[in-house]
């Protein structure tokens, strides 16, 4: 495997995440979901015009995983306004981090993690939080390895099925 290297999207980057965004999430949820309501999620969620006012929110910051010349994975932060649920600003949600499962157990995740937490200083945050799928054990065992832990639940929907995600924050500084 060649080295990995993260970078910051830009606008110019609108259909590489979109891309990697509606696989991802394919390869991820698809088994736990049914076909009509994965589509309807990707089809709302991962659009051109979604994703490019997603990047044009300065309160959002996402970074695209590459291998080479090819996107392995991605990181959606949010931060002030943009945050979906805690609203709290000394906070940094981590919005995605999607890794091509081809790279699962590769560390891609672990580094698009470690991207978070030098943004999360950078910015002054004093915890980063996230959701999780209640049915996805293997990211909350990563999130479980790396200092989160539960504190609330939420409804996620996709499609027309409402989903419960833990929600999980880490406290980075005190």
């Amino acid at each position: 495997m060649t080295q990995i290297s993260i970078t910051k999207a830009s606008l110019a980057d609108t259909q590489t995440l979109v891309s990697i965004g509606r696989e991802t999430f394919f390869e991820t949820f698809a088994e736990g979901n049914t076909q009509e309501n994965m589509q309807k999620f990707l089809d709302e969620t991962f659009t051109e015009d979604k994703v490019r006012a997603e990047i044009s929110n300065p309160d959002s910051l996402h970074y695209i995983a590459w291998e080479g010349e090819v996107a392995i994975g991605y990181l959606k932060l949010n931060h002030a306004a943009a945050q979906t649920e805690l609203q709290d600003e000394n906070s940094l949600e981590i919005a995605r981090i999607y890794v091509k499962s081809a790279y699962h157990g590769k560390q891609v995740g672990q580094l698009l993690f470690e991207k978070a937490l030098a943004v999360a200083a950078e910015l002054g945050k004093s915890s980063i939080w996230l959701g999780v799928w209640e049915e996805n054990p293997r990211a909350i065992r990563f999130y479980e390895k790396n200092g989160f832990t539960v504190f609330d639940k939420h409804t996620f929907i996709v499609g027309d099925d409402e989903q419960t995600d833990l929600l999980m924050k880490k406290i980075i500084r005190s």
